[in-house]
């Protein structure tokens, strides 16, 4: 951690204890030279002082003059020289602490692991001007090369090594930075796991990445160019690793809901598609005529996957009708309260909800299941209202007579307005093409 208004138990000074210490300095010589002088002026003011001081020898007016100008002068020149380093001091710990708080914002951010990664290594590089840089996550009681910088990269990269082998390994079990100067002469120093740069291995800076329950991994860097690691530098790849350790725990949560997103999704649409044959294929249908509209308009990436998931998931609904009344007007009309209902508690489906919900109401409000009217229905519903009709008037596997692609592209036209908001309709003519039925 970086260490504020107090040493380290290793002796390291913080930035603002070296600042208190300049500011110490200039107070003392600001002192000194005020009751140097303070000392002539009573000497020669005061008769009880200056026969008490007759012991001293006399000087002259001219001299006493020149020895208040030559102390007034070393004076000005200490008091300016201890308040420039100061200041130089103050600019560079500011300098520090805005690149660090940049460095854990753009860490926080990141919720792709293996970016996150790249961007951890780079940063502690670029912090240090190592030559080389490995990062090693435990995994199973192993530590595993999840990120290498260096000439022999390629052959680290994704192997695996004891926790405690190594100075990366005796890191990981003691939970302590290492900061070597001679690595050959360490005993704990390993060629085989610590020698990543594929050349001789000079300078170490080890640190663990560290969070409430342990050890998850350690940041190994090597070769510091043209020097040694300063203290200064493992405190702020310290720091860095902790943050990083924070983010990285992150990436991994976002991760495993993200795949237990899409693997969810999988096996609900695999549900839909084998207990309603008509509807075979359709929902990725929809989800596909959907993201032309959505491109065209120009949706972000987030907005269009949303709008993936929820065209996947618009018929979900029809998993509580049973297979017989999926196709009676009074049943149908119920699947979009039902899908809403099962997806609206599932939390990374909670946003997608109200668009399942929408999907069936008509732009001039004679829609179901809430009747809303326009602009009040979400862009995202009325844009699958429009691929699911036109996939329902195309498809081969609908309960009515399929048309062709003119037909279905006429029919859009024709309730343009009416059941479909006219713009989007346009969009839609405008862009697919019979390419995008294949």
């Amino acid at each position: 951690m970086i260490f504020v208004g107090k040493e380290s138990g290793s002796g390291k000074k913080s930035i603002i204890t070296e600042i208190k210490q300049k500011i110490r300095l200039f107070n003392t010589v600001t002192t000194f030279v005020i009751i140097v002088l303070l000392a002539i002026i009573v000497r020669y003011l005061f008769e009880p002082v200056s026969e008490a001081l007759d012991f001293l020898p006399d000087i002259s007016v001219t001299i006493i003059i020149v020895i208040v100008l030559c102390l007034t002068i070393i004076g000005l020149y200490i008091s300016r020289l201890v308040s420039s380093q100061t200041v130089q001091s103050i600019e560079k710990y500011s300098s520090r602490l805005d690149r660090i708080l940049h460095i854990t914002r753009d860490l926080r951010e990141e919720l792709y692991g293996d970016v996150l990664l790249n961007k951890i290594m780079e940063y502690s590089l670029l912090i240090t001007d190592s030559e080389a840089g490995s990062i090693l996550l435990i995994e199973n009681d192993s530590l595993v090369f999840k990120k290498v910088k260096g000439k022999r990269a390629s052959e680290f990269f994704g192997t695996s090594i004891p926790k405690g082998k190594g100075i990366a390994g005796w890191v990981a079990e003691n939970g302590k930075p290492v900061r070597i100067e001679n690595a050959k002469n360490d005993e704990r120093f390993d060629p085989d796991v610590d020698g990543i740069a594929g050349q001789q291995v000079d300078t170490i800076l080890c640190v663990p990445l560290m969070m409430k329950t342990g050890v998850v991994g350690v940041i190994a860097l090597l070769n510091k160019k043209g020097g040694l690691y300063t203290a200064r530098e493992e405190e702020m790849i310290t720091y860095l690793a902790d943050q990083a350790a924070i983010s990285i725990a992150r990436a991994k949560f976002y991760e495993d809901q993200k795949n237990y997103e899409i693997h969810l999704t999988n096996i609900l649409l695999e549900t839909i598609d084998t207990q309603i044959a008509e509807k075979m294929g359709h929902s990725k249908n929809v989800a596909r005529y959907s993201n032309i509209i959505a491109k065209a308009i120009n949706m972000s990436e987030q907005e269009r996957k949303r709008l993936y998931f929820a065209c996947l998931l618009h018929d979900v609904g029809f998993l509580k009708i049973k297979a017989e009344d999926n196709f009676k007007p009074e049943e149908f009309k119920k699947h979009p309260v039902i899908g809403y209902e099962m997806i609206k508690p599932i939390n990374f489906y909670a946003d997608i909800a109200p668009f399942i919900l929408y999907h069936h109401e008509r732009y001039d409000g004679f829609g179901y299941p809430t009747k809303l009217k326009g602009e009040a229905i979400p862009l995202e519903a009325r844009i699958i209202a429009i691929a699911d009709a036109f996939d329902a008037m195309i498809g081969d596997t609908s309960y009515k007579v399929p048309l062709n692609f003119d037909s279905a592209i006429e029919e859009l036209k024709r309730n343009a307005g009416t059941q479909f908001d006219f713009w989007l309709v346009e969009v839609f003519v405008n862009n697919i093409t019979p390419e995008h039925l294949r």
